[in-house]
């Protein structure tokens, strides 16, 4: 049948209506719906998530690991299908390479990128993450200083500053996620990841996440903050188990991440390893879905922890098997599997073909990412500019930022008046193992330049100045010396031979036959995450060291057992020793009586779980001598010096936490020796956390925590030093006196008794917020806006500071708020604002606080977010200590 339209409207209108309808189905069977950026994201999300297959759902949930790839002689091709997949985990190291430039990165991602959208059905990007604390953990990538040193800045706007370089040259390399930042509140310093915190108070840490957070929002990054919502249980135990109130959470833990959330914009959270009140955080349904979500209106998707989600069965036993540990945790609202598909790989998808886990909770999670991926715009731009990458990288306006940065996080503890140190000196003695090392902290990048204290000091000197360099001990470690090779043997071929007979199994508990036999000279080895063999695995992997030691002394040895999870010692056929678990990397001292000549049968065992693989065995012959010699040394090269800086340091950092504050090894030996020569001396505390001091406080001349300092850390340190720069950074965390004292923190609620022991106060050595300067600073004129304010108003305060000194310098003004009298109790002060601002001699500033209705707030004995009218005291001053004015201002009832 033919049809004519000609001179007729109507047919004119038909033939227009079909043309229509014909170019949209076209469009609609060429272009999908969710590749159309004019549509809106959700509808984008829905059409996507309609088109795929349980395993196409699935494989959005899950991540490629390179380094494990490279372990495993595998590459993307040999496990990438057609399913696509949700994330990849540094590209920098892909390849089985240690690290590559940022345009090898950039090369990488745009590869992987191209692999998916050209051959997978549905070309979905992949979200492609890194670590970046305080600077990405990448290849000549800008190095900050460390967490707790930009924390002690109390500087949000250099916080933002230094957020938005470090996101920068995240973007420029093509990562789309950071596992940053680490809001944790750190109220126990014995924690070993307290460096990557912005330290005890949650206010401090709302305001540098939410600093840090924002700039990598602009940028189109996805931050994380981690690790939720504790990461310490007693004794300030990494990742022990739980067991705050909701009161003590919501209060202390939890505003960190809701500003970083609510402020900041942060589309992803990382649970923390522990439990809380019996369930993993990994699959708490309370945390993740009625907190997170429903409370706070979170709109990302949740990732675990490395291997979290199988330690549900390993650790926290609260499932069998992989499908069900899959199950709690996606019904929980655990959205994502990093950094490899374990549980929410093949054991989801039976789960969910078994009904222990519903299709709802997939697509909901499933929904969540894609929605992520597509408010990003990576379907229309999911490649990097690989020629510009290398140019963002340690950009000389970022090497200047970190300069900067360095400077103002340095707090100066002590000083007796000798510094700043005159830049004419003829001789200067820099003493310390890590004088001429640069420390950057946990998740710190590499490859890039770095100035040490040791060349900071001979940048800055005239070169009339005669610099020297003594070790002072090598010794700065809790583990002991190895036990040196020509004290082992072992018997073959009816001789006795040099070394151990070292034995090496693919599994933990040294069953079967080695995969290994060979002769080891000693135990003392660091694979990291490499194997101490081909044959042998990365991880997962048992050791057993067997043959005679000698020794060459009459008396008690103390041997030590250094190993990042289970060892066991055996002396003639006893065993003297057993930790067979996983554990980081503590040292264990054992006392033996060994007669000099003998030979004693000797069984080392050892198992490795995951992560870093280290075992040492150690003692202590001759130890002290050969160290009290170079201690001597030091002392008489600083007893001719005009001035000695002393540089200690700590170990510490994940599973590195620490039972003794004090400086390990002989380093308290050396400040009191080079000390006693007469000679001023300054100590450089090169660490994440704080020490104590009470050993050798009162023999030293000046005290300069540094922290982690960065790249440009040496340079800086000396500008203190030498006066070249003012400083004026604070402790964000409380010093102790002693561990004893120990969790210790400012905002403390009342007691019902006291607050000191029997034969130690309370007090700490140095409190929150403290920090000296070269200059002096007064207080006065505090004021109000209006004495009363009705709920849900706010009310201004202001104080004029002075600089009554001679020297321009930097004054961190810091508002308390207590709540007189309230419902339930209240911390005695909590840090409501902080300002840093720079003063010339003579200078007046006024320094103005908004005290908003959110900053009144308490939670009720319901647990209900009030302001309650009453009168607030506002105590203003140099540290939570040394409050300078106070003043009161009334709420009143609506």
């Amino acid at each position: 049948m033919k049809l004519s339209f000609k001179n007729t409207l109507p047919g004119l209108l038909l033939a227009l209506t079909l043309l229509f309808s014909l170019s949209v189905t076209v469009s609609t069977q060429t272009v999908p719906a969710y590749k159309n950026p004019a549509l809106s994201v959700e509808q984008r999300t829905e059409d996507l998530l309609q088109r795929m297959t349980l395993e196409e759902k699935v494989a959005q949930l899950i991540n490629l690991f390179p380094p494990g790839l490279a372990l495993e002689n595998k590459t993307i091709d040999d496990v990438l299908t057609g399913d696509g997949i949700g994330g990849v985990t540094r590209v920098d190291v892909f390849s089985g390479r240690t690290t590559n430039s940022a345009r090898e990165s950039a090369i990488i991602v745009n590869g992987v990128q191209k692999k998916l959208i050209e051959n997978t059905r549905l070309g979905i990007p992949a979200i492609i993450h890194n670590e970046a604390l305080h600077g990405l953990t990448a290849k000549g990538a800008t190095s900050f200083p460390q967490a707790i040193g930009l924390a002690a800045s109390f500087n949000e706007e250099l916080m933002a500053d230094v957020s938005a370089s470090i996101a920068l040259e995240t973007k420029a390399s093509g990562y789309r996620q950071v596992l940053s930042p680490v809001v944790n509140i750190a109220r126990d310093v014995r924690w070993g990841r307290t460096q990557e915190t912005y330290g005890e108070d949650p206010f401090l840490s709302s305001r540098m996440g939410v600093a840090y957070c924002k700039s990598f929002t602009d940028l189109g990054i996805i931050t994380t903050p981690k690790h939720f919502v504790a990461n310490f249980g007693d004794g300030g135990r990494d990742s022990n188990a739980m067991h705050f109130s909701e009161r003590l959470l919501r209060e202390i833990y939890f505003p960190a991440y809701k500003a970083c959330i609510q402020e900041g914009g942060a589309l992803s959270v990382m649970p923390a390893f522990n439990s809380l009140d019996g369930r993993p955080c990994n699959a708490s349904r309370w945390l993740l879905t009625d907190v997170l979500r429903n409370d706070w209106g979170f709109k990302g998707f949740t990732v675990c922890d490395y291997d979290a989600l199988i330690e549900v069965i390993t650790l926290h036993k609260t499932a069998s098997t992989k499908k069900e540990a899959a199950a709690q945790a996606l019904e929980a609202g655990m959205d994502r599997e990093l950094p490899a598909p374990n549980v929410y790989g093949e054991p989801l998808i039976e789960a969910l073909k078994e009904g222990l886990v519903s299709k709802e909770a997939l697509d909901t999670s499933v929904r969540r990412i894609l929605s992520i991926k597509f408010s990003l715009g990576m379907f229309e731009e999911p490649y990097v500019d690989t020629e510009s990458a290398n140019k963002v990288y340690n950009a000389p306006e970022h090497r200047a930022l970190a300069l900067e940065a360095a400077r103002e996080s340095i707090v100066l503890l002590k000083n007796s008046g000798t510094l700043p140190l005159a830049i004419d000196l003829k001789k200067i003695a820099v003493i310390g193992k890590d004088a001429d090392i640069v420390k950057l902290g946990s998740y710190s990048g590499t490859g890039m330049e770095t100035v040490s204290i040791l060349q900071g000091v001979k940048n800055i000197v005239p070169a009339s100045t005669v610099v020297v360099s003594e070790v002072g001990t090598d010794h700065t470690e809790y583990m002991l010396p190895t036990i040196p090779a020509d004290h082992f043997y072992h018997e073959a071929d009816g001789a006795v031979k040099p070394g151990l007979k070292g034995e090496y199994f693919n599994n933990m508990e040294l069953e079967g036959a080695p995969e290994v036999r060979r002769i080891d000279a000693n135990v003392g080895f660091d694979w990291g995450s490499n194997s101490p063999d081909p044959a042998i695995g990365h991880d997962f992997f048992s050791a057993r060291w067997t043959g005679k030691l000698k020794s060459p002394v009459t008396g008690t040895v103390t041997l030590s057992l250094s190993g990042s999870d289970g060892v066991r010692l055996y002396l003639d056929g006893e065993l003297l020793f057993e930790n067979w678990r996983d554990r980081g990397f503590p040292t264990d001292y054992i006392p033996v009586s060994l007669e000099k000549g003998n030979m004693y049968d000797i069984r080392v065992e050892y198992y490795e779980g995951k992560w870093g693989a280290n075992m040492f065995l150690g003692w202590d012959l001759g130890f002290e001598a050969q160290e009290g010699k170079k201690i001597a040394n030091a002392a008489a090269v600083a007893k001719s010096s005009d001035a000695a800086i002393i540089v200690t340091s700590i170990e510490e950092g994940e599973f590195r936490d620490r039972a003794s504050l004090k400086l390990p090894g002989f380093q308290e030996q050396l400040i009191q020796e080079v000390a006693a020569t007469g000679t001023p001396t300054i100590v450089v505390l090169v660490t994440g956390s704080a020490v104590s001091m009470n050993n050798w406080l009162a023999d030293v001349d000046g005290i300069i925590e540094a922290w982690y300092a960065g790249e440009e850390g040496g340079n800086a340190i000396a500008e203190v030093i030498f006066g070249e720069y003012n400083p004026g950074g604070r402790l964000p965390i409380t010093f102790p006196r002693s561990a004893a004292q120990l969790p210790l923190y400012y905002n403390y609620k009342p007691s019902g008794r006291g607050y000191d022991y029997m034969d130690m106060s309370a007090v700490p050595l140095y409190p929150f917020g403290f920090g000296l300067s070269y200059t002096t600073f007064d207080y006065g004129d505090l004021r109000f806006n209006k004495k009363a304010v009705k709920r849900g108003d706010a009310v201004t305060v202001s104080v004029d500071v002075t600089n009554s000194g001679d020297v321009r310098g930097d004054e961190v003004v810091q508002l308390y708020l207590c709540d007189e009298i309230a419902s339930v109790s209240r911390p005695i002060k909590e840090l409501k604002g902080f300002k840093r601002i720079t003063l010339d001699p003579g200078e007046t500033k006024v320094v103005n606080f908004t005290l908003t209705a959110e900053k009144m707030m308490m939670f009720d004995e319901g647990m209900n977010r009030i302001v309650e009218p009453g009168e607030f005291r506002v105590l203003i001053g140099a540290s939570s200590e040394d409050i300078r004015e106070e003043g009161v201002f009334h709420v009143t009832a609506n």
